[in-house]
């Protein structure tokens, strides 16, 4: 574990994030991301985007994508309701022999190796615990510890971002925060053709023929204006792969189609609700008519 002594004091670092997050399509969404922290001159600072959009839609995917693009160590922060101010700084810990060990958080972390923190779900943090990074977010670049009464200053290298969902269990945050986190990039569904290669490239194992079922599904809810993502779609369509692949001894090549239909439906009823397997029913009429 890395240390590093600020104002006499040791902080020991966490490790970036290395998980396996593809951004598909939608590359524009890319470029005002990176335009967003970009600096154009030495009294320029980077913005810090706020990432907007129905949950599963890829914001974090989008901003984990964009931050390792830029060759740099990227952080992840899970904000939740009970978040406190020093879960974004420094946390005390009792290490061996019962010393205090100053942790630093995945943002302070970041903050300190010129890396790219991503504060997800950041509307479910309570004001408190964003005030705690307000100077961060403006020209000081700075946060402060009050635990460790240390005062922590960003490498210039240091970007931020925030995933923000629009659902009601969040808070509503003020002003002074929405001004320090901009500008908003709104994540919205992406198109068919993009849809399905999103598909493919988390469902590698899967036909073709499931693939354009969800797919379909995916459309036809878009248009209904239903919530459902590609997230839901990809874990219907992992489901239903499942049930294929442990009841497949027992299947002929006619039973197939029916049951991945079949499969489908029950995938989207438990992994959703009733309402959604409604969009599969028309699939198993067409599959029992032939």
């Amino acid at each position: 574990m890395e240390k590093v002594t600020i104002e006499g004091v040791d902080l020991y670092l966490g490790e970036p994030d290395d998980v396996p997050m593809s951004w598909v399509g939608q590359q524009e969404l890319v470029t005002q991301v990176l335009a967003s922290w970009l600096v154009i001159g030495d009294e320029d600072l980077p913005l810090s985007p706020r990432l907007l959009g129905k949950p599963g839609v890829g914001k974090t995917t989008l901003a984990y994508h964009a931050g390792r693009s830029l060759g740099r160590p990227v952080y992840l922060f899970q904000a939740t309701m009970d978040t406190r101010p020093e879960d974004l700084i420094v946390t005390p810990v009792i290490s061996e022999g019962g010393k205090i060990r100053y942790m630093a958080s995945s943002v302070v972390s970041a903050m300190i190796k010129g890396g790219v923190a991503i504060i997800d779900e950041g509307n479910r943090m309570s004001e408190k615990s964003w005030a705690s990074l307000a100077p961060l977010l403006d020209n000081r670049r700075y946060v402060e510890s009050i635990v460790a009464g240390i005062k922590i200053k960003a490498d210039p290298d240091f970007r931020l971002c925030t995933t923000m969902n629009d659902d009601a269990s969040t808070f509503e945050l003020p002003e002074y925060i929405h001004s320090r986190l901009q500008p908003r990039i709104f994540i919205d569904f992406p198109e068919r053709d993009e849809e399905l290669l999103i598909l493919q490239s988390n469902l590698p194992f899967a036909d073709d023929e499931i693939l354009e079922y969800v797919v379909e599904f995916l459309q036809a809810a878009h248009e209904a204006d239903e919530r459902y993502t590609v997230r839901d779609g990809i874990n219907i369509a992992r489901y239903a792969l499942k049930r294929l692949v442990e009841s497949a001894e027992r299947l002929t090549s006619a039973d197939r189609k029916r049951r991945t239909a079949q499969y489908l439906t029950e995938g989207a009823s438990m992994i959703l609700d009733p309402m959604a397997a409604e969009y599969f029913k028309e699939l198993m009429d067409e599959t029992d008519e032939e």
